[in-house]
């Protein structure tokens, strides 16, 4: 279990982190969400140990991770622009963090992550030649064949289209439930939190505005920012949505057999 008891984090005078207290199960999928500028990342990086807390405990499985450095803290993130090395092919780039900690992994632990992540066919292309959804799954594998006790993910679907993005999502949920793996992602779209994540931490100006699962805050919205913030966006997506499909009712349930010819071309 991940433990955060009053974090507060303060550059100079300013205030970015306010007494924030915490925990996070093993296993659990858990998005930060927040607008720009709320403390998300920053939240993310004293996680991770790249900054320290100016006041505050973080405890993981009962150990005080407080003042431990990052490289022994056993957590690991992927980055928002993958960070793969553009000279090195997909293979290559997944087993990269195994030079230095060749045990890590077994052969078999290895083959069974490059299938489960449906990179196969690709570990010998060059980064140039994949594709977004291609490198975000490299990164990925390169992250979890080291093992970490916890896997950070800083936006990892915002730069990813459609399907491509719910294909990721639906890796990440498989990885966090089979390695029964603490997973934490910063992101600032709801609609991704609220599908993703078994609980979601909303973040304003620094402090805790509501955490829950998707169900609660969505039936429950603790104050007006969370209405103003989550609940306006996602009915205004329903709203367009609903209308874009109104003039154009499908024939059947089965997905692109519609009524509307442009729906249709696209199937």
């Amino acid at each position: 279990m991940l433990k955060l008891s009053h974090i507060c984090k303060r550059y100079g005078d300013r205030d970015i982190l306010s007494d924030i207290s915490l925990s996070i199960r093993k296993g659990e999928i858990v998005s930060i969400l927040g607008p720009s500028g709320c403390g998300k990342t920053t939240l993310l990086n004293l996680i991770l140990g790249l900054t320290q807390p100016t006041s505050g405990k973080i405890m993981f499985d009962g150990e005080d991770l407080t003042n431990v450095p990052m490289q022994k803290r056993g957590f690991n993130i992927v980055f928002q622009d993958f960070a793969l090395f553009p000279n090195l092919n997909a293979w290559e780039n997944i087993v990269y963090g195994l030079r230095n900690n060749p045990n890590a992994s077994t052969r078999e632990e290895l083959e069974e992550l490059i299938d489960l992540l449906g990179l196969r066919k690709h570990l010998t292309q060059s980064i140039s030649e994949l594709s977004g959804g291609q490198k975000q799954r490299v990164a990925i594998a390169r992250t979890l064949v080291l093992k970490p006790r916890i896997l950070l993910l800083d936006e990892p679907l915002s730069a990813l289209d459609g399907l491509i993005k719910e294909s990721i999502k639906e890796r990440i949920r498989t990885i966090a439930r089979q390695f029964k793996l603490t997973t934490l992602i910063v992101t600032h779209d709801p609609e991704e939190a609220l599908t993703l994540s078994d609980r979601v931490l909303i973040i304003n100006n620094g402090q805790i505005a509501q955490f829950a699962d998707p169900l609660s805050i969505i039936r429950e919205p603790a104050g007006d920012f969370i209405r103003n913030f989550i609940i306006s966006q996602l009915m205004v997506k329903r709203s367009n949505i609903l209308k874009l499909f109104s003039d154009c009712p499908p024939k059947s349930q089965a997905f692109g057999d519609s009524a509307c010819e442009p729906f249709a071309a696209v199937s």
